[in-house]
């Protein structure tokens, strides 16, 4: 065998085989190769987004619980006032129970003073009469002298 003629040979089937896999072999690779880049590609975007989805969730979360937080304390604040006005008007209420009682006890009071008074008065009018018997050494008459006795006890 001629070395020539071999290495001939072989070129020419090194190029058929070539030829081959470039025709047949070589584009279902690429393509597989392509497809998976893409398919990285797409999964690398997709956390991508995932990611600022995440931030953009974090951020509505942050918001939402320092609004949740500034309801909180106005609706504590609002609890405080109502809570001071009932306080208040408790307090109110029981001044005017107070001052109500206090009327009350000075009324009766007086009304007291002013029945004291009157039996006092009919007492020292009976003192006085029984005086001006001794006085008299004689018996006076109540009811006959009535008008008179109602007159002193007027005076006292």
């Amino acid at each position: 065998m001629n070395l020539n003629a071999t290495m001939f040979v072989q070129s020419i089937v090194f190029l058929i085989l070539a030829w081959v896999v470039a025709k047949f072999v070589w584009p279902p690779v690429m393509g597989a190769l392509d497809a998976r880049a893409r398919k990285i590609a797409e999964g690398l975007a997709a956390a991508d987004q995932g990611k600022q989805a995440m931030a953009a969730a974090e951020k509505r979360v942050q918001v939402e619980l320092a609004s949740a937080r500034d309801e909180g304390a106005k609706r504590i604040a609002d609890a405080e006032k109502r809570a001071q006005m009932v306080a208040d008007e408790i307090k109110a209420n029981a001044q005017a129970e107070a001052d109500r009682i206090i009327a009350q006890a000075r009324a009766e009071a007086e009304q007291q003073m002013s029945k004291a008074r009157e039996e006092l008065r009919a007492q020292v009018a009976t003192l006085a009469v029984a005086g001006a018997e001794q006085i008299l050494k004689r018996e006076v008459n109540a009811a006959a002298h009535a008008d008179l006795l109602n007159q002193l006890a007027t005076e006292l």
